[in-house]
């Protein structure tokens, strides 16, 4: 190598390789952005979907701590769930993100009635938001509330 072409090569990177590496790293940050924003959707969903079920085991714990009925009606057309005790008289409502789809898996059922035994009429709704869909289920006889992807 001739005193001209290490000269030439101390100098520092050619154009080419510059936009070479400037390619690589669009690409990269190509593919990383947009899976970092579906996992903070599905972050948000999940966050949605533990808050719904939660609203129905806090029904059922008040009404074994109360000694009571308690009803949850479950509004999608509003996005809220409403705890109801008694007839009539309303002691909690909850929204529900309005991303969240929400639909009974049993058309029709969107109260769900909780005993002071822990015992319950039972229930299951499906939500979703994009292409994530979970399954909330309260079991009739225990009053258990379960949530899981589908």
């Amino acid at each position: 190598m001739g005193p001209e072409r290490a000269a030439v090569a101390a100098r520092g990177f050619t154009l080419l390789e510059l936009l070479v590496t400037l390619v690589v790293i669009v690409i990269a940050v190509a593919v990383v952005v947009p899976t970092i924003g579906k996992s903070a959707d599905t972050v948000r969903v999940r966050a949605e979907v533990a808050a719904f079920a939660a609203f129905f085991r806090h029904a059922r714990e008040q009404a074994i701590t109360r000694r009571q009925s308690e009803r949850v009606v479950v509004e999608p057309d509003a996005h809220r769930l409403t705890l109801v005790v008694g007839e009539d008289t309303i002691r909690e409502t909850r929204g529900v993100a309005g991303r969240l789809a929400i639909e009974p898996v049993t058309p029709g059922a969107l109260v769900v009635r909780f005993e002071p035994e822990g015992t319950s009429s039972g229930g299951a709704f499906r939500l979703s938001s994009g292409g994530t869909t979970y399954r909330v289920t309260v079991d009739a006889a225990t009053g258990r509330v379960r949530s899981a992807r589908e």
